[in-house]
């Protein structure tokens, strides 16, 4: 299926479908591993081998150990973003932002959250790993500044624009984080709902 045909029917490709698979075929074998062994005593080697690829697979998708997780999360908030820009422009911006967050994380990977809230805790407590959320994080920032721009009316450049970028992916972290600590026991949409609540954006 060629780009223009997945442009046409709003959903992704067949080949980025299956690309999006094997990025979390990785993830998992990794966060698995990194949780069993510890992320140090864990190999590329033993990450392919768990996922089923081969080496040079495992670098086609990422340039090193540490970035084997990067691809769920980088996935996971261009989603969110996707969908707000989706929202209607009348729509407050908290419950825009819900909206969108609940939508970008429909599905079997939250509803049984087993994989992805170890997942999460291992991308929380590795600090190689991070790092690499960290700067994961601030380029989804970057992606949110327009969409939200065209939402307030404010300028891209504007301080207030970037800062309420900055914010949102923030708590929308933190709620991801805090859900996988507690064991993914309350509903995410639940949980992310009570950080938005606490930024105070319609006031």
């Amino acid at each position: 299926m060629s780009t223009a045909s997945t442009a046409s029917t709003g959903r992704p490709s067949l080949t980025e479908r299956r690309r999006e698979a094997t990025r979390y075929e990785i993830a998992e074998a990794a966060s698995a591993l990194f949780s069993e062994r510890g992320y140090e005593a864990t190999t590329v080697d033993d990450i392919a081998r768990a996922a089923g690829i081969s080496l040079r697979t495992f670098y086609r998708y990422c340039p090193a150990k540490e970035d084997a997780l990067t691809p769920v999360l980088t996935a996971g908030v261009a989603t969110l973003v996707e969908e707000l820009a989706l929202r209607p422009a009348s729509e407050p911006v908290t419950e825009a932002v819900q909206a969108a967050f609940t939508t970008a994380t429909a599905g079997a990977r939250y509803e049984e959250p087993g994989q992805t809230v170890r997942l999460i805790r291992v991308m929380s407590a590795v600090p190689e790993i991070r790092l690499r959320w960290l700067a994961a994080a601030r380029a989804m920032q970057d992606r949110l500044v327009p969409v939200l721009s065209v939402r307030t009316g404010r300028p891209e450049s504007a301080l207030e624009t970037r800062v309420l970028a900055a914010v949102l992916i923030d708590a929308v972290t933190v709620a991801l984080e805090h859900w996988a600590a507690e064991g993914g026991r309350e509903p995410l949409p639940a949980v992310s709902a009570r950080a938005l609540a606490l930024l105070r954006l319609e006031e």
